[in-house]
């Protein structure tokens, strides 16, 4: 099996899609802005919606990117494999002192890349919830928790399964200070700056 894969999908994930939007459209270090995280949400209140969509697509695109590498050169274990690789890049990128994002947007991106109906649906889930509670981390925590159960639904793979229950308990642990503020009612809501 080609495991060089694995280490490519690492840095692959590593891209800072949205320190690098944040930096060039704005000109700010999102680090230093807001929540202080690396996501599409901080840079999306901090540089505004264009510059947040930028970054949305660029860590939903290194996600696909990384799905299609993996398929090409190996069965559904190195896509896996490949997948926590390039989540944990993206958690934890070399190029920015192993200091990153909450992975939504990239697992969302490798899901819809393994199975389109359980990316679009979770993609649905988060979009419901977070209308119905203006908080994306909640809409976020939610679509991933649903990312095992329909993956299991539609009978995927057992490393696919495996994958899927990576992806929901990982981002549920990135997400654990969201959690402190929504038990504190501090988290902020959509449409109001982290105060």
């Amino acid at each position: 099996m080609s495991y060089w894969v694995v280490i490519v999908s690492y840095l692959i994930g590593s891209i800072p899609f949205s320190y690098l939007v944040a930096r060039f459209w704005k000109g700010i270090d999102i680090r230093m802005c807001g929540s202080g995280n690396v996501g599409m949400t901080n840079v999306w209140r901090n540089a505004g919606p264009v510059a947040g969509v930028l970054a949305l697509a660029g860590d939903l695109g290194k996600g696909v990117l990384v799905v299609l590498l993996a398929k090409y050169y190996g069965p559904p274990l190195l896509v896996a494999l490949a997948s926590m690789a390039a989540l944990a890049g993206h958690s934890w990128p070399v190029f920015l002192g192993f200091k990153g994002g909450k992975l939504v947007a990239t697992g969302v991106g490798i899901i819809t890349a393994i199975s389109l109906p359980v990316g679009i649906l979770a993609m649905v889930i988060w979009l419901v919830v977070v209308g119905l509670t203006r908080y994306v981390s909640v809409g976020s925590i939610t679509a991933v928790i649903s990312v095992p159960v329909l993956m299991l639904l539609y009978r995927l793979e057992w490393p696919y399964l495996v994958l899927g229950g990576f992806f929901a308990a990982f981002s549920v642990y990135k997400h654990i200070p969201n959690i402190k503020r929504l038990v504190e009612k501090t988290e902020p809501r959509i449409g109001k700056k982290k105060a």
